[in-house]
């Protein structure tokens, strides 16, 4: 499959690339104290504590940095899930295709695209030294369903813009989930979204499917 866009921009920009990588592993430690309540802990402050927890954790393992796909995959299934909408993600970089898709090809698509974002970004975590993040002020009220969070990740060289968009989840155990984001000034599921409808018109869900997984199969460390 061939390169996207966001891709290309990034690699112009390695340290954009390695602030996307870092999503990988949001949450993958329990470094800092969790809310009681997950529904109770504001979008800003979710945000700003699962940054600082992902780079302290990339920063505390070599395996991780060394983009052991295993490892991260297990962190991604473990912690990143309950804090991303993935079925939200994968839904909206498929396109108007996803409502026509089975509930198996909807499963495969989900479970292909997240390795696809692990094996394209993982080789970005050994850049990983003195990177800190800053959550820029919140505009939001008690009322929004959907905001935006928007941070910057800070090293050497220029900040890098790392925004998060986030839709509220009701239920007791309900809270904010990451259905979007935004590495300078590029959204991802937008970026994918055109990628892969390039592919459904060429040859249906199962083609992208098929491509997907091929993909996979020969990207990055296993």
């Amino acid at each position: 499959m061939r390169e996207t866009f966001m891709i290309k921009t990034l690699q112009r920009r390695s340290f954009g690339r390695l602030a996307l990588a870092s999503v990988l592993v949001v949450g993958a430690a329990s470094t800092f104290v969790r809310p009681a309540s997950a529904a109770d802990e504001a979008p800003d402050e979710l945000v700003k504590r699962l940054s600082a927890d992902v780079l302290e954790t990339i920063k505390a393992d070599s395996s991780i940095k060394a983009g052991d796909v295993n490892k991260i995959m297990l962190l991604v299934d473990s912690k990143i899930m309950p804090n991303v909408n993935f079925q939200r993600m994968t839904a909206s970089a498929v396109g108007p295709a996803w409502r026509q898709a089975t509930p198996e090809q909807q499963k495969r698509l989900q479970d292909e695209f997240k390795t696809l974002l692990v094996r394209t970004y993982a080789g970005a975590l050994d850049q990983v030294s003195n990177q800190s993040v800053s959550v820029r002020p919140f505009r939001g009220s008690a009322e929004d369903k959907e905001v935006l969070v928007r941070t910057e990740v800070k090293g050497r060289g220029d900040p890098v813009q790392l925004d998060y968009r986030l839709e509220k989840t009701p239920g007791v155990a309900g809270g904010w989930k990451i259905y979007n984001l935004n590495v300078l000034g590029v959204w991802l599921v937008d970026t994918y979204r055109t990628q892969f409808s390039q592919e459904i018109n060429a040859r249906g869900i199962d083609g992208l499917i098929t491509a997907l997984a091929t993909r996979n199969k020969g990207n990055g460390k296993g």
